[in-house]
């Protein structure tokens, strides 16, 4: 229980109030969930990209703590997809923008199906920071995307650069060396990275699994779902099912062995980064706990 439903259990309410208590309860429900951290509120609704016009949707807030399964049913994978967002952040008082027709986000991708560029490569990775998306091509033609949440266009040394790179090394379990877990001495998790910078400051730039909060939240690398990292690190989603990162990271580096250490790469997949991540207009933040 939390605080709030302890306090609430120990009046004694007529039938009216009973039901005011109950709406002070989800109500409470959402001040100490968003209590839990420094971490905006999401709020997708306010994030335009190229391709919202393809899909109608309306923008709904989220009101009592419930999960997505139980909210859109078997295209509940397409409706985060469509957000750029996890299911950890999926908690009342966030906004997120849900398509009138679920079918049309069965499998959403704003990517095209097939990338000139790569026509010639049979492996390439381009991440449409204007769409908060990466898809891998075989040979020009798309055979997986995913959504990312890319470097934080407010401070200037986190945004993610546009380019043309290369994948140059591995680490299936690699973490942070310069950032920690909110609130914890604890390393970030960067599992399933593909290194694709290094810096003339010697930091390092990769793609990972991490959070994907509904908007470009990161210090410059690109993110992606890791549902079994956040079980392990936040307790939740009680059954992982996203491994985006992992399925980009098994898919980049075969035929290489793979024993968990950290591996250089030569001639690894190319990654063109194109476009600009959208801006994020000032959101509500929440409090540290």
């Amino acid at each position: 229980m939390t605080r709030g439903q302890v306090r609430l259990s120990r009046l004694r309410l007529s039938p009216y109030g009973a039901r005011w208590a109950s709406v002070v309860l989800v109500i409470l429900t959402g001040v100490f969930n968003a209590a839990a951290s420094a971490e905006p509120v999401p709020d997708t609704c306010r994030i335009h990209y190229p391709s919202d016009a393809r899909v109608p949707w309306t923008c709904v807030r989220i009101r009592r703590q419930t999960n997505v399964k139980r909210l859109f049913g078997a295209d509940w994978q397409g409706v985060l997809r469509f957000n750029r967002i996890d299911r950890r952040h999926i908690y009342p008082g966030v906004r997120i923008k849900v398509p009138k027709d679920l079918g049309q986000v069965a499998h959403f991708t704003p990517l095209p199906q097939t990338y000139a560029p790569a026509a010639q490569l049979p492996k390439f990775i381009l991440v449409d920071l204007s769409e908060q998306f990466l898809g891998a091509y075989d040979f020009g033609k798309l055979v997986m995307s995913f959504p990312i949440t890319s470097g934080d266009n407010a401070v200037a040394q986190h945004r993610t650069p546009a380019g043309t790179f290369h994948v140059t090394a591995y680490d299936r379990l690699h973490v942070s060396s310069l950032y920690d877990l909110a609130d914890t001495d604890r390393p970030y998790p960067m599992h399933y990275a593909l290194r694709f910078l290094v810096t003339l400051n010697g930091v390092a730039v990769w793609i990972h699994g991490r959070d994907v909060p509904g908007y470009a939240a990161s210090h410059g690398c690109i993110g992606l779902y890791d549902e079994q990292m956040q079980k392990e690190y936040y307790g939740t989603p009680r059954n992982p099912a996203l491994e985006d990162a992992k399925t980009l990271y098994e898919w980049a580096i075969a035929p290489h062995p793979d024993d968990g250490r950290f591996h250089t790469l030569t001639n690894g997949p190319t990654v063109e980064i194109i476009g600009q991540a959208p801006d994020y207009p000032p959101r509500t933040v929440r409090a540290a706990p």
